[in-house]
């Protein structure tokens, strides 16, 4: 029942002003609209551990990032995979996420610098600021006393030996050593490594052995000695090629003394080798094992593995199974790998397709920059990203780009602080910039403001699709 003085405020103000409608008519609307009557629905970060990557487009808060503060809670695997054609800022990202790294006395990095130009690889630069040598490997350098890595270094195990001249051979003949061959590695590799203890043995021993084995390697197994001989006829060419071949002087004697496996950076410096030749796989296997048994230690540091050009990896079956075993070694030692491809299509279409798409799932973190629709559409797929984030990716400006983050997908504008500038946007950094990314400051924000503006007007569009917009009745 209405109390009598309500009843009586109603009645006199209904005949002075008329009825007063009270009741609000419904509005009907999506949930995906409605969510902006209650602005403070931004998508969560990841925290605030880690790096400074730069900002989130949409919400204008800051984007950290750091696979091992995120491992084990955010994040299944510490791996990243960074997808982007050229000049949008692939290069940038990657320098400026390893000098913020390095900050963390905890850290250690490993880059393989495919790319260079003025006869220098593309992190020198950064090398030398930091006081680094880079690790150049040169054919014709190591002629003239250049640096050299020895496959058969003491420092490597012996089975790590067996195992690295194993992926040498496979990948230089394009299939997989057969029993017969691999025996007669095995005892010339053993051979070599119990006769010769007053130096460092080399590859050239193991050609030597191969071409002449010992009767007892024969005798070993209850089979002629010529045929030892013509079992490791294959394999003795093909390690030639390291001795004697296009790759000479870069593996063929003892480890060059003075490099230093301690340093916070290493800077493997590939410039001067033909990307397209199958020098690189081979020089990616020796490198990989060689990492593998002497850089990788349970001494508690944080390593960050970075490959550009890394389909010259991943397109490599033997070379690619290499580097799984890589990635297996994150969990247990700290390890995060980061591979930095053009195209997805390079990779799980190429010879590798089975051990891409190992390596794929093992990378917890995607972040893609600019492509073509249809290039974008195919990522999508293969990454399974949501529908808004394929369609806003061909639209992206060099700087901005989509991360995943196991499933966390937001659009982040990556930010590089004046003191980084020079280290990051130079002439020899110009293979992966464009005009958009030159030095002219103002060019690049009224840049960045406009691609800001095409997003947000996209989304506001789109803004249905992020939550799947069921239509529903506000009052």
């Amino acid at each position: 029942m209405r109390d009598p003085l309500t009843i009586l405020t109603d009645t006199f103000t209904s005949f002075l002003f008329g009825k007063v409608e009270t009741t609000r008519l419904p509005v009907r609307t999506s949930t995906g609209q409605a969510q902006a009557v209650y602005l403070p629905t931004a998508a969560p970060g990841l925290g605030d551990s880690g790096v400074i990557i730069g900002r989130e487009v949409y919400s204008g808060k800051g984007y950290i990032y750091d696979p091992f503060q995120l491992y084990g809670q955010q994040l299944p695997a510490p791996h990243w995979l960074v997808l982007g054609e050229s000049g949008n800022g692939k290069s940038a990202l990657e320098k400026t996420y390893v000098l913020r790294q390095l900050r963390f006395r905890d850290r250690q990095v490993v880059v393989l610098d495919a790319q260079g130009e003025d006869g220098v690889g593309e992190w020198n630069l950064i090398a030398e600021e930091l006081g680094i040598t880079p690790i150049r490997l040169d054919p014709t350098a190591a002629l003239d006393h250049g640096i050299r890595l020895n496959p058969l270094d003491p420092s490597i195990t012996t089975t790590g030996q067996l195992a690295l001249l194993r992926t040498i051979i496979e990948v230089a003949m394009g299939h997989g050593l057969d029993e017969r061959s691999g025996f007669a590695l095995k005892v010339a590799h053993a051979y070599v490594n119990e006769t010769i203890v007053e130096r460092q043995p080399v590859l050239s021993d193991i050609v030597d052995q191969l071409r002449h084995p010992e009767p007892e390697s024969a005798e070993a197994m209850n089979v002629a000695l010529d045929d030892v001989r013509a079992w490791g006829l294959d394999v003795a060419l093909v390690i030639d090629r390291l001795v004697d071949g296009d790759l000479r002087g870069m593996f063929d004697g003892p480890t060059t003394v003075g490099i230093d496996l301690d340093a916070p950076l290493i800077v493997f410096d590939l410039s001067h080798i033909d990307r397209n030749s199958i020098a690189m796989p081979i020089l990616m296997a020796i490198v990989g094992v060689w990492l593998e048994h002497t850089w990788i230690r349970p001494d508690r540091k944080k390593r960050i593995f970075l490959v550009e050009e890394a389909w010259h990896i991943i397109n490599s079956p033997f070379v690619a199974q290499l580097f799984q075993r890589l990635l297996k070694f994150g969990r247990r030692l700290g390890l995060s790998f980061v591979a930095v491809v053009h195209h997805l299509s390079d990779v799980v279409d190429g010879a590798a397709a089975k051990e891409a798409a190992a390596i794929l799932k093992m990378a917890s973190t995607r972040t893609i920059y600019a492509q073509k629709a249809d290039e974008a559409r195919a990522t999508g797929r293969v990454l399974g990203l949501p529908r808004w984030a394929v369609e806003i990716i061909p639209t992206l400006t060099p700087g901005i780009a989509v991360w995943d983050v196991n499933g966390n997908v937001q659009v982040v504008k990556h930010l590089v602080t004046e003191t980084e500038r020079p280290l990051v946007f130079t002439d020899r950094a110009m293979t992966e910039s464009s005009a958009d990314l030159s030095s002219d400051d103002d060019a690049l924000r009224a840049a960045e403001l406009e691609a800001e503006q095409r997003a947000a007007a996209f989304m506001e569009q789109h803004i249905g699709d992020l939550d799947g917009s069921s239509e529903s009745t506000v009052a």
